[in-house]
């Protein structure tokens, strides 16, 4: 009879044990989290599923690739925001647009996903708000951190009408976004040489001087460049052509056209004959 009992307890006492480990146990699951689409609220940042057979890389803070139609989609939420911003602060929406795309990686470069910083504004002396660390002329560069986008948007705008620096830009025509683009280069808002010939490259590829024309009143449409091609096949160099320009208009390298003509840096000349394969 005490062999039973004890046989009952024994029994008891294993079912038990294994039960709290059913009631315990924890599935992990192993399906990493995939974001699809940049920040554009308060919402948390997320980053993009990007084809890579339709995309142009964007270089600025951050290298990215990004589609026509995530351009196209950039554009069209932040637009209304680069409009008002030229009315209120005289900076052409075109200029405005346009270093927004290139900065922000069109809202897929690390510094908007996380930071919401979309011009790659650094933090300066006078920033007192959140900061993130990145990587850009040097390891571990301060950058602002905003909670949203169009914080960043406004900063941009002060950014530029407050420092001295940039008081010329202030004096060209607000429909000429090729005067404003050499302009910021000029007084060094960007490190990059191309810097220009990329933002007005951006403009004239998704018609952004349009937005200029709604806020000015106007209808302007920029003249298509002559294509002078010589019959030795070389190219005749065009008022606003830069070898950037050049390269994505007869598909190659910007290395490449700099060793076939035996260009040592990136300055050519009106008239000059480049050789384009």
């Amino acid at each position: 009879m005490i062999k039973k009992i004890i046989y009952i307890l024994i029994t008891i006492i294993l079912v038990s044990c294994g039960g709290s480990k059913i009631r315990t146990q924890k599935t992990t699951s192993t399906k990493p989290h995939t974001p699809t689409k940049p920040v554009t609220s308060s919402e948390t940042p997320k980053s993009p599923t990007i084809k890579t057979n339709e995309a142009e890389v964007l270089v600025a803070t951050s290298k990215v690739k990004a589609t026509t139609e995530d351009v196209k989609k950039y554009i069209e939420d932040f637009k209304e925001i680069a409009k008002n911003n030229m009315k209120q602060h005289g900076i052409p929406a075109s200029i405005i647009m346009a270093q927004g795309i290139l900065e922000s990686g069109a809202g897929f470069g690390r510094l908007c996903i996380e930071a919401n910083n979309h011009f790659g504004i650094k933090c300066h002396t006078d920033w007192t708000g959140e900061t993130v660390t990145h990587d850009d002329d040097a390891v571990g560069e301060c950058f602002r951190k905003y909670i949203h986008p169009s914080e960043s948007y406004r900063d941009h705008a002060l950014f530029l009408t407050k420092r001295k620096r940039y008081e010329s830009l202030f004096k060209l025509d607000k429909g000429d976004y090729y005067a404003w683009a050499t302009g910021l280069k000029q007084a060094g808002y960007a490190t990059d040489t191309l810097y220009p010939s990329k933002l007005v490259g951006i403009i004239e590829r998704y018609e952004l001087y349009k937005l200029d024309n709604e806020v000015l009143g106007r209808s302007y449409v920029p003249k298509p460049k002559a294509e002078i091609i010589t019959l030795d096949g070389e190219y005749i160099v065009q008022k606003g052509d830069t070898l950037y320009s050049l390269s994505k208009k007869f598909n190659i390298t910007v290395d490449e056209l700099k060793r076939l003509n035996n260009i040592v840096d990136t300055a050519i000349s009106i008239g000059q004959k480049i050789k384009i394969k």
